[in-house]
């Protein structure tokens, strides 16, 4: 019920490049957003797809559950996983073009799973380097051999807020976080908290299915009014973070 409302509320408030007034933002949405072009990479995505969803394999996911959308059980088949877990064809395709567009050279992922969205960060900069974070070593397994031919892919299996406490964060420089891991109100704030010290101007962060119940939401009104962000875009399972110091505080509401 929490996501019906809020994605009739997203119909009603949301708006295309016309209802934009801020040129950057603008420029994003009309570049990026509704680029139309059939790129090449698509079809690398697509069969990378086809391939996850012809493996009838049975794995054990291990903690896959917690913060999950959508599995409870230990034992998954792959086809299941990449069928209802996975990120959707229309996204990788945007999130690809994200990357294409803004060009980081840093990538974090949080939450590989089987490597699907892993694709599309690589494809869209083959000069990026992009460190995944996934705590199942089975489907970060899976996501390796599907992946192999990504070079600029580190694969670590790890519980996330492990990694992101034990490593000097504010030492790196994370030109483009995907936040796709554990979906809570408590997990995702604490990431947030967690990875502040590595922005920079230019950073751009994705945090995933910000609607998908009340606490999601709470989550993503709570980073929207933080003192270190200005702009926020919401496509509805996305969120877009910008911390672009020479913007005044706004948040749109896009259609993708």
């Amino acid at each position: 019920m929490s996501l019906i409302q809020s994605y009739f509320k997203f119909l009603v408030q949301s708006t295309n490049e016309h209802g934009v007034h801020s040129p950057f933002v603008f420029q994003l949405v009309t570049q990026c957003f509704y680029d139309k072009k059939k790129y090449s990479e698509y079809q690398i995505l697509k069969q990378h797809r086809n391939s996850l969803l012809k493996n009838k394999e049975t794995i054990h996911v291990k903690d896959f559950g917690a913060g999950s959308r959508v599995f409870k059980s230990n034992q998954r088949k792959v086809c299941d996983i990449a069928s209802n877990a996975g990120i959707s064809p229309k996204r990788a395709q945007l999130l690809f073009r994200i990357v294409q567009y803004f060009k980081p050279e840093n990538i974090l992922e949080i939450g590989t799973s089987l490597g699907l969205a892993t694709s599309a960060l690589a494809l869209g900069n083959p000069k990026a380097k992009i460190t995944t974070l996934e705590g199942c070593p089975n489907t970060l397994s899976i996501a390796e051999k599907h992946d192999q031919n990504l070079t600029n892919v580190d694969f670590i299996n790890t519980e996330f807020s492990d990694y992101l406490k034990n490593h000097q964060q504010a030492t790196v420089n994370y030109q483009l976080v995907y936040f796709d891991g554990n979906h809570s109100k408590a997990a995702t704030l604490e990431y947030f908290h967690l990875l502040l010290p590595t922005i920079q101007n230019d950073t751009v962060w994705i945090f995933d299915d910000i609607h998908w119940n009340s606490e999601m939401n709470e989550a993503w009104e709570i980073i929207k009014r933080h003192e270190t962000v200005t702009v926020t875009i919401d496509t509805f399972q996305w969120g877009l973070v910008f911390f672009r110091r020479e913007q005044a505080k706004e948040h749109f509401t896009i259609r993708v």
